[in-house]
């Protein structure tokens, strides 16, 4: 083989390099950056499938979004980005994951599953934020309900957009109140902030609207660790409870109300979370008018639009088991893309501010920010169990069966609670 031919073939694969590495010659553009989302959650360990859960529904959301284009912003449009980061159900980790997200380029940080984790996840970021302006965070917030993280732990870059536990309480209070058959409850919770939260204004509200129940049971127990929750179903059978409240989620709730089941109790359960995650199909018949829960929105809302919202998540996610949404996920992140586009820029100050104004509507549920405290604001509703198929029951839950008939409606402006919340501004 000659030198020029050499030669010549090389300059031909130099040329072809050229062409791949600068597609459609001048005219090629680097695509846009993503907005980096970072889910800290449980992934693994007993809370994992309320983990799982929960990124579905934030998949869904940053889906829709960017599928009108993103994030409109001078630049250009941004698409958005949802990086999930396994807390293993555990402060320390959450922390760690808060620190990895951070150098990965998250600025919004999004959790919710542990009022715990929350407050620890606050703490962290507001520090951060005053030692390292270039690398602020926005905490969203979706079902870490303590109380106090909108009021005096409240802070300026933390945003709940799940009604707190006392506002979650009063809702389930228009259903007690309207019940003279109550005369015993039995309240029980698990071992943390958001827990004992719950089982305080439980028993502050009872004392207040129904002052004639007598409350035979007030107890904590280990959160995430009993697998066995038999002795507690015997005290409550024992003490002759005819309902008890729980704020229980994960398999905490679904072994406690198998457990009740297996025991013999055929009382109410007033709970915040007795409408998913296997509950329903672990109680089975005995909570059909037993089982009360209370949410931002159910699938038996009872409107087209409320329909038609159902069944677009169920297409996207067909199996039974994935069936797991919440109205509050979708509208935070809209409330997010709103609140960058009003913005101008992906600057955490800048989007705190707009997020402090943020009033958004999807599928006829409309939700708006309270600045004083970002305080999400919405109408709840409260369900009872029931079969699918009896009137009020089109959609059952996770294949079980079961479905929640809505049975009160609170308005947003009977929902809304004062705040002692005194922020410190940027």
């Amino acid at each position: 083989m000659n030198p020029p031919f050499i030669w010549r073939r090389k300059a031909l694969k130099f040329a072809a390099l050229a062409l791949c590495a600068a597609p459609f010659g001048a005219q090629a553009q680097t695509p846009p950056a993503p907005l980096r989302l970072a889910l800290i959650e449980s992934m693994s360990g007993p809370f994992a499938n309320t983990g799982e859960a929960v990124f579905r529904n934030l998949l869904w959301a940053v889906e829709r979004v960017n599928a009108r284009g993103g994030i409109k912003l001078p630049g250009g449009a941004r698409p958005l980005q949802l990086d999930r980061y396994d807390s293993k159900g555990q402060n320390e980790e959450a922390l760690s994951a808060l620190r990895a997200a951070m150098d990965d380029g998250a600025r919004i940080v999004l959790q919710g599953n542990s009022s715990a984790t929350a407050a620890a996840l606050v703490d962290a970021i507001e520090k951060n934020n005053e030692r390292d302006p270039s690398r602020r965070v926005i905490f969203l917030n979706y079902a870490a309900v303590d109380p106090a993280l909108t009021n005096e732990r409240c802070s300026f870059w933390h945003f709940r957009f799940d009604a707190h536990a006392d506002m979650r309480v009063a809702a389930l209070m228009e259903v007690v109140k309207d019940d003279a058959s109550l005369k015993r409850a039995y309240l029980i919770g698990q071992d943390y902030s958001f827990g004992q939260a719950v089982l305080r204004e439980s028993k502050r509200q009872l004392g207040v609207q129904r002052p004639d129940v007598e409350i035979v049971g007030d107890e904590l127990h280990p959160m995430g660790k009993v697998k066995d929750f038999a002795p507690y179903a015997s005290k409550i059978l024992a003490s002759g409870a005819q309902a008890v409240f729980t704020g229980n989620w994960g398999n905490d709730l679904t072994l406690l109300v198998k457990a009740a089941r297996e025991a013999g109790f055929n009382g109410t359960f007033y709970t915040f979370y007795g409408n998913a995650l296997g509950a329903p199909a672990a109680i089975g018949d005995a909570g059909i008018g037993r089982v009360i829960a209370v949410a931002d929105w159910l699938p038996n809302v009872q409107t087209a639009q409320s329909e038609a919202f159902y069944r677009a998540f169920r297409t996207r996610f067909p199996k039974p088991a994935d069936d797991y949404v919440h109205m509050r996920m979708q509208l935070l992140v809209e409330s997010l893309a709103q609140s960058i586009e009003r913005a101008g820029s992906a600057d955490a100050v800048a989007v705190a501010r707009a997020l402090e104004q943020a009033d958004v509507s999807l599928y006829g549920q409309r939700g708006r920010m309270r600045a004083a405290d970002h305080q999400f604001q919405q109408q709840l509703v409260v369900g009872v169990m029931d079969k699918q198929g009896k009137p009020g029951v089109q959609f059952d839950v996770e294949g079980s069966g079961y479905g929640f008939r809505v049975i009160k409606t609170i308005a947003p402006e009977r929902a809304e609670l004062p705040t002692s919340c005194k922020m410190k501004r940027i």
